[in-house]
């Protein structure tokens, strides 16, 4: 996207004004006047290129919705750069907590070739973990065991997964989201972890988990 030369104060109150009255026009320069400041601190959060691009993308969307809240008193390059920030900290977390969904239950680096020759213990452990994995794995319906595998073993982002199934990004995430959440589940199914001497509690988590 090109760079624009940064627009003095009462250009973009002006911008703004005419951004609320919803000039589309209006809005697109703003973006052009600081898409390269908002795309490098995504940058330093994310450390790739087009994960940034849909970060940045994400986060002047975000900041139009916002657009009211901006105080015209402050200094709107600092208040953005502010919000940025802010919606960075906020990826990244959300993008840890997923992938901790499927690292606290199993390894996926489990179903990679060994490194070394393991002892008979760890190699049958290892396959016990490899096992479980796979049955729980088999156990998702195929469009979300697709976009983990893709998204968690594969290690594809998610543009390359979108373009492989030909899907847009939202949904592949959202695939992706109840894929591990769904993972989780079948795997703590698997180990018996939801097991009830009674029957009773099981039954209503059950009963839970499927509405």
């Amino acid at each position: 996207m090109p760079v624009e030369q940064p627009a003095a104060p009462d250009d973009i109150e002006a911008l703004i004004q005419r951004c609320l009255r919803g000039d589309q026009a209006a809005w697109e320069r703003i973006v052009r006047l600081h898409w390269r400041r908002v795309f490098n601190v995504a940058y330093k959060f994310v450390g790739k290129h087009d994960e940034a691009e849909d970060l940045t993308q994400d986060i002047f969307l975000k900041v139009f919705k916002s657009l009211e809240t901006f105080d015209r008193r402050a200094n709107f390059q600092t208040w953005l750069i502010s919000v940025s920030r802010n919606l960075c900290i906020d990826h990244y977390r959300s993008v840890r907590k997923e992938r901790q969904t499927v690292d606290r239950e199993v390894d996926t680096n489990d179903l990679a070739p060994p490194t070394a020759e393991p002892g008979p213990m760890a190699a049958l452990e290892q396959r016990d973990r490899v096992t479980l994995l796979r049955d729980a794995l088999a156990s998702l319906p195929d469009t979300l065991r697709t976009a983990v595998v893709m998204r968690d073993i594969q290690e594809l982002s998610y543009q390359d997964i979108a373009e492989r199934l030909q899907l847009p990004e939202g949904t592949v995430k959202s695939r992706i989201n109840r894929g591990r959440t769904e993972l989780a589940r079948q795997i703590r199914r698997l180990r018996g972890d939801d097991y009830s001497p009674s029957g009773a509690s099981g039954d209503a988590r059950s009963r839970t988990g499927a509405q």
